[in-house]
């Protein structure tokens, strides 16, 4: 049975990565440096909508499946694989704790603060737009890691 679903987990821990990866590398190519431009009123506004649009069940089955299905592909990796399998769950773990530790106690915050209707956006911008940028290009990093050691992974089985 295990032979059976080493090649679907693989596939599928492989697409997860790569859709978060996809994920974050859009954020820091794109949409963080057009937000960049913007004024403070529209760049808190749309960050808050849009951190609060995030939390759906998409796309959270892709950011914790990513790391479930790495392990899951670790359980039933051949020898050769294993170790690029390992490196892909520990990189995908590291996204996890990134974004958990990093960016969700960001968009939190900045949140709270775009609710309140007397905030000093221009503060609030400051308080978040540089920590949560350099947040995003290291889970960038990790989770294209992920990517990329699974992918060798798959050349390895």
């Amino acid at each position: 049975m295990t032979e059976t679903l080493r090649t679907p987990l693989l596939v599928t821990a492989i697409v997860a990565a790569g859709l978060q990866a996809g994920t974050y590398y859009v954020w820091a190519c794109g949409v963080m440096p057009g937000l960049a431009r913007a004024d403070d009123h529209t760049f808190v506004t749309t960050l808050s909508h849009v951190n609060q649009a995030i939390v759906n069940p998409v796309f959270m089955l892709t950011f914790l499946g990513a790391p479930v299905l790495a392990a899951a592909a670790v359980a039933t990796g051949t020898p050769a694989a294993r170790p690029w399998l390992i490196a892909g769950l520990a990189l995908s773990v590291a996204t996890v704790a990134v974004t958990v530790l990093g960016n969700v106690p960001l968009n939190n915050a900045l949140g709270k603060a775009a609710a309140t209707t007397d905030a000093d956006l221009a503060a609030v911008r400051a308080a978040f737009e540089t920590a949560w940028v350099r947040w995003n290009v290291l889970r960038t990093l990790t989770s294209t890691a992920a990517l990329a050691a699974l992918g060798w992974a798959a050349l390895r089985s």
